[in-house]
């Protein structure tokens, strides 16, 4: 199967467990592989035929920016979530990163897997 990326996503949003950081807005980053047949759309040469990353960003800058959780992983989930449901993605490779949330580390975070529920 194809591959649809986006890749280095900033967006700025209310995320952490700490007090401190209900207050604040932190920078998160996604990198998103979604599998896409690409057959179609690379003989029509058509957008309408593509999996259009400009309108899955928009949602999730939206989405994220919007969004107020506690724990990342709560937030990649509902991102997934998004992509499979709205965007008909059969399968997703999700990575949220948190940067500077760990004195030493560029970053921390999570990487999930979803696939479509039939």
């Amino acid at each position: 199967m194809d591959r649809v990326f986006i890749e280095g996503l900033q967006i700025e949003c209310v995320i952490g467990i700490y007090d401190w950081e209900r207050k604040i807005r932190q920078p998160v980053v996604l990198d998103i592989e979604m599998a896409f047949d690409n057959t179609r759309p690379a003989a029509t040469d058509a957008i309408e035929d593509t999996l259009d990353y400009k309108a899955v960003s928009k949602r999730l800058i939206q989405f994220v920016s919007e969004s107020s959780f506690g724990l990342v992983e709560t937030l990649a989930e509902r991102c997934a979530a998004i992509i499979t449901g709205e965007f008909g993605v059969e399968h997703v490779r999700l990575k949220l990163s948190k940067p500077g949330a760990v004195r030493g580390a560029r970053s921390v975070g999570v990487i999930i897997e979803r696939s479509r529920q039939p």
